[in-house]
């Protein structure tokens, strides 16, 4: 035993357990989550009319007098199992709203829809991929000594993709300050959009509600470079929503139309500042918009929202991000395995965010996102359904139903949270077998579908 490793003898301390096997049912209903909340106290489910006690269930009888349950992290460097169940939220979230289904109409599908992406203007030249990086005839050089061109021809994961020129000219407090404003210019988008739709149908901008409803979803990607592009699929509908039809001056032509012109025009300025100034805050010129069609002439529905799901799950490590955690101290951002390019990042977030004039922004707060502050994804009210409806729904599916006229008596406390070396290997183990176990449920069904 005293040659084993570590995690494989606490493995063994846990199997050998005459709890182990309730162990497991926990480990297995967490879908082998790797830090999963550990939570102390019971549950009291009464008659509302006779006060008969339906069920109790108390935390005193489990392994180590406590419950475990998922800790909900969307990043798959973090969790990979409560990770995949995000994702999959995402999906079925997004494409509700795309194609109907989850209380939401299937009309939807046949509504003025855009697959919109909004990318952050530039704050210096990068490396990039293609054929030759930067290609300049004349040469040259910057102030600070640097070649402005690069003829290399990067593969797609080099790691200087996306890393600057010259660090030196790189304008690191425009880009930190352009994410912390990221999502108000998403807001005065809307806004403006709604705006544009109003006045070319010939009505007053403020009875546009009336008239119509702007739906969307929209997620927040971080490029090569580490700067932020949003992608959203906006909806045009009723003034009812979802079940209400638009008008007739509500088409895809005018939304489209409505969309560029306010990606453009829309921008935010930043508190005055004497270090920095006041900085004017836009999109980038690159706005790409895409019609979404019913007949599949276009960008197809599944397609998208697999899209949005799939990037929802990554971690920083996949994206290019600051870290999946937060941090205190400069010596925190000096110690993280991140590129020089998104370290210079973090340290300016961490000084801009010691100044008075910038204190609403909380910078320091989000430096792990590089000043980001914005959800990853968002969505409008009426565009679909919710992830607290989506989890009900699971947890009916599973035989967790309410009780009519019942009511609950409840007591929880928390009490720690993670595994052990060896109860984080066999969660790891657990989600291998959910992974074998899926894929060999896909092949069967390939294979039938193939018979037919």
């Amino acid at each position: 035993m005293r040659h084993l490793p570590e995690a494989d003898r606490d493995a063994l301390r846990i199997a050998q357990n005459p709890d182990f096997p309730r162990w497991l049912q926990q480990i297995t209903a967490t879908g082998g989550c790797a830090h999963p909340v550990h939570l102390s106290g019971s549950t009291t489910t009464l008659d509302g009319t006779t006060g008969e006690i339906l069920h109790h269930y108390d935390t005193r009888n489990e392994p180590g007098e406590r419950l475990l349950v998922r800790c909900r992290n969307r990043r798959s460097t973090v969790c990979p199992a409560c990770s995949r169940l995000h994702a999959g939220d995402t999906f079925h979230l997004v494409r509700a709203g795309l194609m109907g289904g989850k209380n939401v109409p299937a009309t939807v599908r046949t509504r003025p829809r855009l697959f919109v992406t909004l990318t952050a203007p530039s704050f210096g030249a990068v490396h990039r991929t293609g054929t030759a990086c930067r290609p300049r005839r004349d040469g040259g050089a910057c102030e600070h000594g640097r070649p402005l061109g690069c003829h290399t021809t990067h593969a797609p994961d080099a790691p200087v993709v996306g890393q600057p020129l010259c660090p030196d000219c790189y304008d690191y407090t425009a880009h930190v300050l352009w994410h912390a404003h990221a999502s108000k210019l998403w807001d005065r988008f809307v806004i403006d959009v709604r705006r544009r739709l109003a006045s070319s149908a010939g009505i007053v901008q403020s009875h546009f509600a009336r008239h119509a409803r702007l739906s969307f979803a929209r997620i927040a990607e971080y490029q090569k470079r580490a700067a932020v592009h949003v992608h959203a699929v906006v909806r045009l509908d009723g003034p009812d929503g979802p079940a209400d039809d638009p008008p007739a001056w509500g088409t895809t032509d005018r939304l489209t139309q409505a969309v560029h012109a306010s990606a453009q025009r829309v921008t935010v300025r930043t508190p005055y500042s004497p270090a920095v100034g006041e900085l004017e805050l836009s999109w980038g010129m690159q706005t790409d918009v895409r019609v979404l069609h019913a007949d599949g002439d276009g960008p197809d529905d599944d397609a998208v929202a697999a899209y949005v799901a799939k990037y929802v799950s990554k971690g920083t490590d996949e994206t290019g991000a600051g870290t999946d955690h937060k941090v205190t101290t400069c010596d925190d951002i000096d110690s993280a395995p991140v590129s020089r390019h998104v370290r210079t990042l973090m340290h300016t977030c961490w000084r801009l965010g010691g100044l008075p004039e910038y204190a609403p922004l909380r910078l320091r707060t989000w430096t792990h996102t590089l000043g980001y502050r914005g959800h990853i994804l968002t969505k409008s009210r009426a565009y679909s359904t919710t992830y607290a409806a989506l989890r009900a729904e699971r947890a009916q599916h599973l035989g967790h139903t309410d009780t009519p006229d019942a009511i609950t008596d409840a007591h929880w406390r928390y009490i720690g949270s993670g595994h052990t070396p060896g109860a984080a290997l066999i969660a790891a183990g657990v989600v291998e077998d959910i992974a074998q176990n899926r894929a060999a449920v896909r092949d069967a069904l390939c294979a039938g579908g193939g018979a037919t």
